[in-house]
């Protein structure tokens, strides 16, 4: 398992340093395996060290890509594949190690307005990101796919949401609902990015 302070969605992907060396031994046990390993988002504490505290439901990675370095550092780019929830924390010998059960979502027929929405609502948070230079736009036409399951998920990924609200979609079982729960929140979202960039305009008119 490998705890960090940022969610990874099923269909997307993670670029990661590992340069502990309780992750460069797990990260040579997943090459000799089979490249799998989990991550769950730290709830309290630090990346480095341990003694942290995390969220019950993660990600299963697979890795994609691992570049070492001569000192034992490794460059990883590995890509969810499906969720977990945890059953039991073990020992954090050598690393982190848990009894997981995955998780899979119920099947439900598509639901294009839901997925319209959603989109609408991450693009409008993501071009008044833009505007704070803290994202680009999206542009162009998203290439979501037909399956609902995946699709729901590449959107989360590309919503800018805190990391505590994209682990309530990570834990959100059915696509639809975590759909309307994504429309919620990248609504809420624009409102307050809306509010701020009226304020700093204010602002700026004040000190012409």
């Amino acid at each position: 398992m490998f705890p960090l302070g940022t969610v990874l969605f099923p269909h997307a992907a993670i670029p990661l340093h590992v340069f502990e060396p309780r992750y460069r031994q797990l990260t040579e046990d997943c090459l000799a395996g089979d490249q799998e390993f989990g991550i769950v988002l730290i709830s309290r504490g630090s990346e480095v060290g341990g003694g942290d505290e995390r969220c019950p439901v993660g990600t299963i990675a697979h890795i994609e890509i691992a570049s070492p370095f001569p000192d034992g550092r490794y460059a990883l780019v590995a890509e969810g594949t499906r969720r977990f929830s945890i059953l039991e924390w073990l020992a954090d010998d050598p690393y982190p190690v848990a009894l997981v059960a995955e998780l899979s979502a119920p099947e439900e027929p598509a639901d294009d307005e839901a997925l319209h929405r959603a989109e609408a609502a991450v693009r409008h948070a993501r071009a008044l990101f833009s505007e704070l230079g803290e994202a680009p736009a999206l542009v162009g036409s998203l290439e979501l796919g037909e399956d609902l399951e995946a699709a729901s998920w590449r959107l989360c990924a590309l919503a800018p949401l805190n990391p505590y609200d994209s682990q309530r979609l990570l834990e959100i079982d059915s696509p639809v609902a975590r759909l309307e729960h994504l429309n919620e929140l990248s609504t809420s979202l624009a409102e307050d990015l809306t509010r701020l960039l009226g304020e700093a305009g204010e602002v700026g008119e004040t000190g012409e």
